[in-house]
């Protein structure tokens, strides 16, 4: 414990649990976003939009985040010939994956819904937009907030991967407090040990919440 409390070091860890969670909100809202366009996409009858869609799932998970994170790192600044920090990079490939990801959630919740409640709505002489704003979207909505709040507890565990593009996360803020603490036989075991539980407090109050609305969505 000595080691976390030498100088700023518990700042500077502090710093980069903040870091780590900053960039997982951003790149959750942005994936919100393109999830959302790319779900609904997906559920046109439009045979062209729908393989599109498709091919951008499928590329986003047969290749590896951190492949993506290099890729982007080093090769977006000589395509773009403009300089890319390396969090802008983060966020970009965060909300790429992400919106994948978010997309496919759309795409299940929409689709579960019952034709029964369309079918029953439509007889009642609303429209087929109406249908789906007050009818489809609230029940979309509420079987996917478990997935969206298990796939925001992911991508905090994935910010583990911004060290090798040289954020100032935590484990890179660990690593380095590590190094320069080498005569410390129990400085590796207190940082991390540090970190675990960084990570676990912010990933458990949402997995609680997670399976707490996966419970009312069954109620």
């Amino acid at each position: 414990m000595e080691v976390l409390l030498q100088g700023n070091n518990l700042m500077r860890l502090l710093q980069g649990v903040g870091m780590s969670f900053s960039i997982a909100l951003i790149s959750i809202a942005c994936s919100i976003v393109i999830g959302t366009i790319v779900g609904l996409l997906m559920t046109t009858r439009s045979s062209l939009v729908r393989l599109l869609c498709r091919i951008y799932l499928e590329s986003v998970r047969l290749i590896p985040i951190l492949a993506l994170l290099y890729v982007c790192y080093f090769g977006l600044p000589q395509i773009l010939q403009i300089s890319i920090s390396n969090v802008a990079v983060a966020v970009l490939v965060f909300s790429f994956w992400g919106g994948a990801e978010m997309a496919d959630l759309v795409r299940g919740a929409l689709t579960s819904v019952s034709r029964h409640y369309k079918e029953s709505a439509l007889s009642l002489g609303l429209s087929p937009l109406k249908v789906q704003i007050f009818i489809v979207l609230p029940i979309a909505n509420k079987r996917l907030l478990p997935g969206l709040i298990n796939l925001f507890t992911r991508m905090i565990k994935t910010t583990a991967l911004l060290l090798f593009i040289g954020i100032a996360d935590m484990l890179q803020v660990g690593r380095q407090i590590i190094e320069v603490n080498r005569a410390i036989p129990t400085a590796a075991f207190a940082v991390y040990g540090a970190l675990l539980l960084g990570y676990f407090a912010m990933c458990f109050p949402l997995s609680a919440l997670a399976k707490s609305l996966e419970k009312r969505a069954k109620a």
